[in-house]
């Protein structure tokens, strides 16, 4: 048994989260495929979203059977910074990433997954009745031809990086494995004990950037999440969310 399918993931299952596992061959995106009481820890995968799509309402296209396209629910603790789960979900990814190729893979805050400044890996967080949907899309075996060809970012992937095919199965058992152990140690203590592991693969720190209508020196990822920003006058700025532009 290959592929995504339940028969091939749960014997391969190291925790709790994949408890309810759901894969479809296609659909519309995996953020529909979890009921709005799904437990925490339900996954939803596919081989090809019809919709997939990122932040700022942008599409996800994909190649069928190709990339590692997943949803997980978690239930975070009442009052909980939710907005950090991309944090924490985009640092899994990179330890994953780095896993599979044995290539450093980088945080680009706050939900992108670089590799040599190739995105590999977009996440979408959507609340949901208390709930966050963790959509997690990765590039896995996609040859230069099947990526996007005018991405914002240039794109990569796993095969492009290392020359062979991944087993998708593989690289999503991984994923949640790290995944579980990054959202326990966030839900016990805050972002705090896992910013030194996203500092080390921040991949915008030094570079000039523009984000939520500040421009200045990305200076690194505070311990709440926020994203720090120097302007020329030295004064630094906490930035919450938006679309980071870079120059240089």
């Amino acid at each position: 048994m290959t592929g995504l399918a339940r028969e091939r993931v749960e014997p391969l299952l190291r925790g709790r989260l994949g408890t309810p596992y759901v894969h479809e061959a296609e659909c519309e995106t995996t953020q529909n495929l979890l009921a709005a009481d799904a437990p925490e820890g339900a996954v939803a995968t596919t081989d090809h979203q019809r919709s997939g799509r990122g932040r700022q309402g942008r599409r996800w296209d994909d190649e069928p059977g190709l990339a590692l396209l997943v949803s997980v629910v978690l239930r975070p603790p009442a009052g909980a910074a939710a907005a950090q789960l991309s944090l924490v979900c985009a640092l899994s990814v990179a330890e994953t990433v780095e896993h599979a190729a044995a290539i450093e893979a980088r945080v680009k805050w706050p939900n992108d997954v670089l590799v040599e400044g190739r995105k590999i890996a977009g996440i979408l967080l959507e609340g949901r009745d208390g709930a966050v949907v963790c959509g997690i899309g990765i590039n896995v075996n996609q040859l230069d031809g099947a990526l996007p060809a005018h991405p914002r970012t240039p794109a990569a992937s796993l095969r492009t990086l290392t020359g062979r095919d991944h087993d998708r199965a593989l690289v999503l058992v991984e994923l949640l494995a790290r995944l579980e152990a990054s959202y326990d140690a966030w839900r016990g203590s805050g972002l705090a004990p896992l910013v030194p592991e996203l500092e080390r693969r921040d991949a915008l720190r030094g570079r000039e950037v523009t984000v939520g209508g500040v421009t200045g020196i990305a200076a690194g990822i505070a311990p709440d999440g926020r994203l720090r920003v120097v302007g020329a006058d030295g004064a630094e700025t906490l930035v919450a969310s938006g679309e980071v532009e870079t120059r240089g």
